[in-house]
């Protein structure tokens, strides 16, 4: 049952994002950070807990999953060292993902031969 769960949450996400893109005229990265903010927002108000709890990766793969991430690793270090917590717990919180993310896209790369668009 959490499989379906994660499919059916991580689909009907996907599935507004790709109708947000469809019916807006703002372009894929304006998209994207809406989605990391919305993650952010929906973290710090608690309803991103309960998603996540109801759905696992299903609400945490997409990139407001990351953006809640990036919550959850701020509020945990402001809580330990204050002010400071806000520039080091975000970076610590999603530094793996975003490693993951650039050792692998460089992998990629190196084998696909990627070019520019014209």
């Amino acid at each position: 049952m959490k499989y379906l769960m994660a499919f059916v949450v991580g689909g009907i996400i996907c599935a507004i994002v790709q109708i947000f893109l469809e019916k807006t005229k703002l372009m894929p990265g304006r998209v994207m950070v809406l989605l990391v903010m919305t993650g952010v927002i929906l973290g710090a108000v608690g309803i991103y807990d309960k998603l996540e709890q109801f759905a696992g990766c299903g609400a945490t793969v997409p990139l407001s999953g990351f953006g809640y991430n990036l919550w959850k690793g701020v509020k945990e270090a402001v809580d330990q060292d204050g002010f400071l917590g806000l520039f080091r717990g975000g970076l610590k919180a999603a530094a793996a993902g975003t490693s993951a993310a650039l050792i692998f896209s460089y992998l990629a790369s190196l084998v696909f031969q990627p070019k520019m668009k014209e």
